[in-house]
């Protein structure tokens, strides 16, 4: 029972579909802003978490800053605030009124707020009263917070006006430990990508036009969705000193001299959940990874008959004990059992369309036998997606198979990058050529218009060059290979820069 849209058909379509099947969330009435429901939020509280213990693990500690930024914060940092105007939320005034029966603006303010876009600013002010001594240095905080962008074309889990986000910002006493706190935390999200989303990533820098507003470096994670096109799943940068001096966070060094701190800042969001529908789901809904999948098996009842529940709700009962007594990745295994009053057909479907890793049909014929039903939603379709296992044997080996599942989705996500990454092109004629293409979905196996690695002379003009054939430089990889061949986006000859080309979104 496939959705109504097909990838084939209409990507965007059935990217939306599958947000709606899923019930993972819904447009709000609140415009541009989103409800995300509880299988949507449960994906991200399991991203939160797994992430949370990253950060923590490399020292750093979480705490919050207010949503409200004094508009002077802003008038401190010219370049910052050049790349957030146009997206900025002002609160004006400090209460509503009634006029003739209307509600009103009333008591302006005496000086307008920013509802936080990033937090660079206001940290950056506590940092310059926390920091005096390189005794106090390194500072490594983390914050779990709201963001509000004011974006003109949202898309659920995309883009919209207010999306869930993590922000790391640190100060350092040196640039060589500031810029290897950035490519540590790049890392981090590496493996949060590719071992709990099992999305697989470029990594590399962000050529100087397409850095953060104000940093010396960004850094970047690069994933390649089922049409080709790269999403940029997160993003790591080096700040050198330039909030430091617009906040006058300094410290007093080794020397006995002041200097300015040398600051990071990192984040991720709540895009993560779009990058893992468009990484794996199919055209019969959401296929979501067991590692971040609230529920990794959902227990389905088949009764049809009054007198047939008891014996099948026990039965039901002792099997979940049983798994309940395995692991996966480590922890205990999620489990849920729907015994909701409705047909279990309607309840299979639902649950395939949320893309619960493995479902378990019991019903009497089951309890008789000791078996269970069991259907893998990633091999949905297939002999292998079906099949009626001993009950104990399944409940021993559930663990390791929760986490081959985990595994094979990330090896056919790879094996989709790797796959349509073209490094053949040689010449500016043939570059021009590949893109001319439309973007469509990336067949099973097949190629489609995925990303180029080739040269790029790092032309002052790249950016409009790249606007005008609607794509991007999506990162400067770390391995570059030392040799000179043409640019493929000017047709410049002994071009030194391997970079990937791409649409993105």
């Amino acid at each position: 029972m496939a959705l109504k849209t097909t990838r084939k058909e209409n990507y965007p379509e059935w990217y939306q579909s599958v947000v709606a099947e899923a019930d993972m969330a819904e447009i709000s009435a609140s415009p541009g802003c989103m409800v995300i429901k509880p299988w949507g939020y449960g994906i991200w509280e399991n991203i939160q978490k797994f992430l949370d213990e990253k950060i923590k693990d490399t020292g750093h500690e979480n705490c919050y800053f207010p949503m409200f930024i004094p508009l002077s914060f802003f008038q401190k940092e010219a370049d910052h605030v050049e790349g957030f105007a146009k997206e900025m939320a002002v609160v004006t005034h400090s209460r509503l009124s009634s006029v003739d029966g209307k509600l009103v603006p009333d008591a302006p303010l005496e000086e307008p707020l920013i509802v936080r876009p990033t937090s660079e600013a206001i940290i950056a002010d506590s940092f310059s009263k926390w920091i005096q001594s390189y005794r106090d240095l390194p500072i490594l905080i983390n914050q779990w917070a709201n963001v509000v962008r004011w974006e003109m074309r949202p898309r659920m889990f995309l883009r919209t006006r207010e999306f869930l986000w993590q922000e790391g910002h640190t100060a350092h006493s040196t640039t060589e430990e500031a810029e290897e706190e950035t490519l540590k935390m790049l890392e981090v999200y590496r493996q949060t990508s590719e071992d709990a989303l099992a999305m697989p990533v470029l990594t590399g820098r962000k050529p100087e036009f397409d850095k953060f507003p104000g940093a010396v470096d960004t850094y970047c994670i690069e994933s390649m969705m089922q049409d080709g096109k790269s999403l940029q799943a997160g993003t790591s940068h080096y700040l050198g000193q330039t909030f430091a001096k617009s906040a006058n966070i300094t410290f007093v060094n080794k020397n006995n001299e002041n200097e300015y701190a040398y600051t990071t800042s990192w984040g991720v969001s709540t895009r993560l959940i779009g990058g893992v529908i468009m990484s794996h789901a199919d055209d019969e809904g959401m296929i979501v990874p067991p590692r971040i999948a609230p529920y990794q098996i959902v227990i389905l009842p088949v009764i049809r008959k009054p007198e047939e529940a008891e014996e099948v709700m026990n039965y039901i009962t002792q099997f979940q004990n049983e798994i309940k007594q395995q692991t996966a990745f480590g922890e205990k295994i999620r489990i849920k059992i729907d015994n909701r009053d409705k047909k279990s057909a309607d309840k299979f479907w639902e649950w395939t369309r949320k893309g619960a890793p493995i479902l378990c049909e019991i019903g009497p014929r089951d309890v008789q036998g000791n078996k269970v039903m069991v259907k893998e939603r990633l091999k949905f379709g297939t002999e292998e997606g079906k099949q009626i296992l001993d009950k104990d044997e399944f409940a021993h080996a559930v663990g390791e198979k929760i986490e081959k599942i985990q595994t094979e989705m990330f090896a056919k996500a790879k094996a989709r990058l790797e796959n349509n990454i073209n490094t053949s092109i040689k010449t500016n004629a043939d570059f021009v050529k590949y893109f001319e293409a439309p973007s469509t979905w990336i067949e099973e196996n097949g190629k489609g218009v995925g990303f180029v690695r080739g040269k790029w002379s790092g032309d002052e003009k790249s950016d409009e060059l790249l606007k005008e054939m609607k794509i991007n430089i999506r990162c400067i990889p770390f391995d570059q290979s030392g040799t000179e061949g043409e640019c493929l986006l000017t047709g410049k000859k002994g071009a030194t820069i391997d970079v990937i080309y791409g649409r993105s979104y």
